[in-house]
């Protein structure tokens, strides 16, 4: 089977159910968003640090894959067969942030990307999904999307943003503090 079939040369995909519409539609650029921050997970679960956290950014990769589906739908045509974001996968990012949250130091600074490659990848991993968050939110404005997957997004940006700290606490580095002018 050939990768290539030569349909979108002239500026156009399909959605998943065949509907045509422009690359540089709002739909493409959500989507096409969430499949990056999925490859950016997939560096940071290849981190050495991450080992024992592999199965929950699978995991978490894995609802990148429904949240991409979804979007890469037409709303009007969208099949069941399509599995939704659920409650319960936003309650594990919780579970798993406020686990990691323990024993953290308190947050008493902002914190800067940095430090350790693992730490960057958590970081871009983050920016990457706010920026993915954004383009769903601008797709709404004018299209459908399932109501839970803003709130995914949003969950699992802090979640990487913990992830970050977590990181640096369990290969004993010190955060990247931003101090202002020095």
């Amino acid at each position: 089977m050939k990768i290539y079939t030569k349909t979108g040369d002239t500026g156009k995909t399909s959605l998943v159910e065949g509907t045509r519409i422009s690359k540089g539609h709002d739909r493409i650029e959500a989507y096409g968003t969430v499949d990056e921050l999925n490859s950016f997970i997939g560096l940071l679960a290849d981190q050495e640090v991450n080992k024992h956290r592999y199965s929950l950014l699978k995991s978490i990769q894995d609802n990148l894959f429904v949240i991409g589906a979804n979007l890469a739908s037409d709303p009007e045509k969208r099949a069941n067969r399509i599995p939704p974001i659920k409650d319960e996968d936003v309650i594990l990012l919780e579970k798993a942030m406020d686990e990691m949250d323990e024993s953290l130091p308190e947050l008493r600074h902002f914190v800067l990307p940095g430090g350790h490659v693992a730490v960057s990848y958590a970081h871009v991993a983050r920016t990457v999904c706010r920026r993915a968050e954004r383009c769903v939110i601008r797709l709404t404005e004018t299209d459908e999307v399932p109501e839970l997957v803003i709130t995914y997004l949003n969950r699992l940006s802090d979640f990487f943003f913990v992830l970050g700290r977590k990181i640096c606490q369990e290969l004993e580095i010190e955060e990247v503090k931003w101090l202002p002018g020095k």
